[in-house]
């Protein structure tokens, strides 16, 4: 997905999925001579909360500041972490699909029940 392509509304999507993938990390950390497991914390690091909540303000200026932060964080991720935002929110490649396929740039929702 091109920088170009993201909106607010995508953004917030891919923030908010983004976040969620960084929390699923986990590591080992000794706590008073234990060792522990616990969550990733690169999304606070990385100050994603802040983001969402500008994406998600009433405020359009707001809106735009949360975007832009968003964009600048985007190239920075690994090939594999975008890789796993943009499946996890249902986006992919329409240069893959075939020159006829009529459907737009998301991935049909999956009936649970088939």
């Amino acid at each position: 997905m091109e920088l170009e392509q993201f909106t607010e509304e995508t953004a917030l999507e891919a923030a908010t999925e983004l976040r969620r993938v960084l929390a699923a990390r986990t590591h080992r950390r000794k706590v008073m001579g234990q060792e522990v497991v616990v969550p990733g914390q690169l999304g606070e690091a990385l100050q994603l909360p802040r983001t969402i909540n500008r994406l998600q303000s009433k405020q359009q200026k707001q809106r735009e500041l949360g975007l832009s932060e968003f964009q600048e964080l985007w190239p920075t991720l690994s090939p594999s972490t975008r890789e796993k935002v943009l499946g996890g929110i249902g986006w992919y490649d329409p240069k893959e699909l075939d020159w006829d396929d009529k459907r737009s740039n998301r991935r049909p929702v999956v009936d649970p029940s088939n």
